[in-house]
């Protein structure tokens, strides 16, 4: 049956929709590798704040996209966690100024497009699960099963609130849903790579399932294709 599976599988959705959780546990049933991209652009962004450049310079930016080196190592869970420039920065993706300035990285042209160079490098390993916002629209249109996950915006809300309060970080469940709110409209309206669905991915919402009944359901579609 191992033969049988699709070798990439592609879950996007919008943030705090579960991608990360569903795409990890999917991948430790399918005994697959595990990598979130959303991270990638975490790491990216940290590095463009360490280097001191402007958020605004996007020429610089771009420059430095294309000089930054990757690697990925496995962690738990059978996640890749990225490397930037021999620099294990896993502890450093979920800062505050992190979360707060990835969206305008991740939306300047030239980053995706080094970015994206990147992670189809990662995928010709195979037997891979990847998550992001254009998985199965940009980064891997040719995944033989492309997943989209929804759940309302409020839930999804809800969910991310909770992170933060694990985190032991201060916030509210209002600020949270506004912004959320706007990084959905940075998501879906942005010229590059906006978020959307494949045409031919199956769309599972998320909201009244739990973790393992999702999960289940997209390990349904792998083992049958």
């Amino acid at each position: 049956m191992g033969n049988l599976k699709p070798q990439l599988i592609a879950i996007d959705g919008p943030v705090a929709v579960g991608k990360s959780s569903v795409g990890s546990l999917l991948a430790q049933r399918l005994s697959y590798v595990f990598f979130d991209t959303g991270m990638m652009y975490r790491a990216f962004t940290w590095k463009v704040l360490k280097s001191g450049l402007s958020i605004t310079n996007e020429q610089a930016i771009c420059q430095l996209a294309a000089t930054t080196r990757f690697d990925f190592v496995p962690s738990e869970d059978c996640r890749l966690s990225p490397v930037v420039d021999d620099e294990d920065i896993s502890s450093r993706l979920l800062l505050p100024e992190v979360e707060a300035h990835v969206p305008q990285v991740a939306k300047i042209a030239g980053v995706r497009r080094a970015l994206i160079l990147q992670q189809r490098k990662l995928a010709e390993r195979g037997r891979v699960v990847m998550a992001g916002r254009d998985i199965g629209t940009v980064v891997l249109p040719w995944a033989e099963l492309k997943v989209f996950l929804t759940a309302s915006t409020e839930e999804r809300a809800r969910r991310r609130y909770k992170e933060l309060v694990e985190r032991g970080q201060n916030s509210s469940l209002e600020t949270v849903l506004v912004d959320l709110k706007k990084r959905d409209e940075m998501d879906i309206g942005r010229t590059v790579s906006p978020l959307k669905p494949a045409e031919d991915a199956v769309t599972i919402n998320t909201e009244n399932s739990t973790l393992q009944q999702v999960v289940a359901k997209i390990y349904a579609l792998a083992v049958a294709l």
